[in-house]
């Protein structure tokens, strides 16, 4: 099993050149959004035809029908208000709508500093990045300087639970776990009770990878919930779902079942660096208006970031020649 890259630290915030280097994965293969959209808008006038290309361009992207429909809908009412003057200013345009709808998303997770520990439940399906997510997530909170837990609540797999404890010891968390086969509730809750002595600040803790359609695992994972809130009644203070941005529109179903399940408070989308339809991620903040806490890029020191709806849009669908969306008369819109 390959074992989780050393981290050389560095800053907690997104850093710096992540959403460069997001811009530059996206922009990888001849499926690049930003280098179609570059290519269409290019000394086109703009009409009915030039709107379907660009229908198709999203919709290929995993922009998905409903997202679709409303960025098309609000540039329409734009063109109609006579506030673009040409193609180049709507590929602008359309970058500012993309952030309108990504916006609401922007919400970076924050320590209850009241919450002794602060639990983070952590879920996704099978090869995700779910374990990777969560020695990045510790390893940020080590950072700062706060003792963490890591709890290796997938007992189904021996090599999670290896995975796991690598993690705290890169990352000077302390690790608990249980053999193989053990009852992850029991897990998570014996830990939970002794964090509550030894002083962690934040505890994380793994759950099995499992479809969203195995019914018997969701149930599981209920009762992994409800075991948390049985220690503390406010807890889990966090519920992440990690999601893989290469599943597409199967991401979105995954992300619906499981807060319909589960009530998730946040999102960590992952494999961007090897997705050139990174459109899935406005596809799930339209449908779902929850929190993406996190991004992440690769396995390396400075691929994890905060979501930044501004810098997304831009690395997804490019920048315009001119630099922004411009009126008839100059003026930016």
């Amino acid at each position: 099993m390959s074992q989780p890259p050393i981290d050389d630290g560095g800053p907690r915030a997104a850093p710096k050149g992540f959403f460069a280097r997001l811009k530059a994965g996206f922009g990888r293969g001849a499926a690049s959004l930003a280098r179609e959209l570059q290519t269409l808008v290019r000394g086109r006038k703009i009409d009915a035809a030039l709107f379907e290309e660009l229908e198709s361009r999203l919709l290929a992207a995993d922009v998905g029908v409903e997202a679709t429909t409303a960025l098309l809908d609000a540039l329409t009412a734009r063109v109609a208000r006579h506030e673009l003057a040409d193609a180049d200013a709507l590929l602008a345009a359309l970058r500012d709508e993309l952030t309108t709808i990504l916006k609401p998303c922007e919400q970076p997770l924050r320590v209850d500093e009241n919450a002794r520990p602060f639990v983070v439940l952590v879920t996704g399906v099978n090869g995700s990045g779910k374990t990777t997510s969560i020695g990045k997530l510790a390893q940020r909170y080590a950072q700062e300087g706060r003792a963490v837990t890591l709890v290796a609540g997938d007992t189904f797999r021996a090599a999670a639970v290896e995975q796991l404890h690598i993690w705290a010891q890169r990352t000077g968390a302390r690790f608990r776990g249980q053999a193989t086969g053990a009852d992850p509730a029991a897990v998570v809750f014996d830990s939970l009770k002794a964090a509550q002595q030894d002083g962690t600040q934040v505890l994380i803790a793994d759950t099995a990878g499992r479809l969203q359609n195995q019914s018997h695992l969701m149930e599981e994972l209920k009762k992994v919930k409800r075991v948390i809130q049985r220690v503390d009644a406010s807890a889990p203070h966090e519920i992440l779902q990690v999601l893989d941005a290469n599943q597409g529109q199967n991401a979105l179903v995954q992300a619906e079942q499981f807060h319909a399940a589960l009530g998730l408070t946040g999102l960590v989308i992952t494999k961007l660096d090897g997705s050139a339809k990174g459109g899935i991620v406005v596809a799930i903040a339209r449908r779902l208006r929850l929190p993406i806490r996190f991004l992440g890029l690769g396995e390396g020191a400075d691929d994890f970031g905060e979501f930044d709806a501004s810098a997304f849009a831009t690395a997804l669908v490019g920048e315009s020649e001119g630099g922004g969306a411009t009126g008839a008369s100059g003026a930016r819109a």
